[in-house]
């Protein structure tokens, strides 16, 4: 049995790889990161991870990594093209077997933003979780600011699902948290290839019972 299946997995799309993160992935992302994700003026992250030392960064990723079990695990793809590294696209499931409910969360190097690699990629997550594990529901949130991510919620079909006060550098952000149904889902005319997912099913769609 192989001890990692997901370094097998893969999503393709029109133009870009996904791939869940390895150790060689993770440090071109971190390069990614460090020449700028966001406006310095400005904080799009709950978590405000790119005030932290790089070295935080990956110690995020490891213990994500680590800690992965079918009732509670999130894939960090990172998003590829051309075979680099351009951001990352994150899917969380916390008891998916009962909940069908996957969570997302994305970032892109500044210097590819504005290409729509943003939308899709999160498209291409949105399509593997509701026709390759059985999603109902995805869900996503980001500050009332943050436009190119709303945009990119809105084209996909996401709906307000209420918000939440937060704290941010000192000051007050509101957080939009968004949902999408299976038939709420605008999807693209394009389609995504998956390799690599029978080897780690078990550990993403399993009650945990037979682990």
């Amino acid at each position: 049995m192989d001890p990692w299946p997901f370094r097998n997995l893969v999503i393709r799309t029109p133009r870009l790889e996904l791939r869940p993160d390895d150790d060689a992935g993770l440090f071109e992302l971190i390069e990614v990161a460090k020449a700028g994700v966001h406006a310095p003026d400005k904080m799009p992250f709950v978590v405000p991870w790119t005030d932290r030392h790089p070295r935080e960064w990956a110690q995020f990723y490891w213990a994500t990594r680590a800690s992965l079990s079918p009732s509670d695990w999130t894939l960090n793809f990172l998003a590829r093209v051309d075979g680099r590294v351009v951001g990352m696209q994150g899917a969380t499931g916390r008891d998916f077997a009962i909940t069908r409910e996957v969570h997302t969360g994305s970032w892109l190097g500044m210097a590819y933003q504005g290409n729509g690699y943003g939308t899709e990629m999160r498209a291409a997550v949105a399509m593997f979780a509701f026709d390759h594990l059985g999603a109902e529901v995805m869900t996503s949130a980001a500050f009332s600011d943050n436009a190119a991510s709303h945009n990119v919620s809105s084209k996909l079909g996401y709906r307000p699902d209420g918000t939440q006060r937060l704290a941010i550098r000192g000051k007050l952000g509101i957080n939009v948290r968004l949902a999408m149904t299976r038939e709420q889902f605008v999807r693209p005319e394009w389609s995504i290839e998956v390799d690599g997912l029978d080897g780690c099913r078990h550990l993403l769609v399993s009650d945990g019972s037979d682990t």
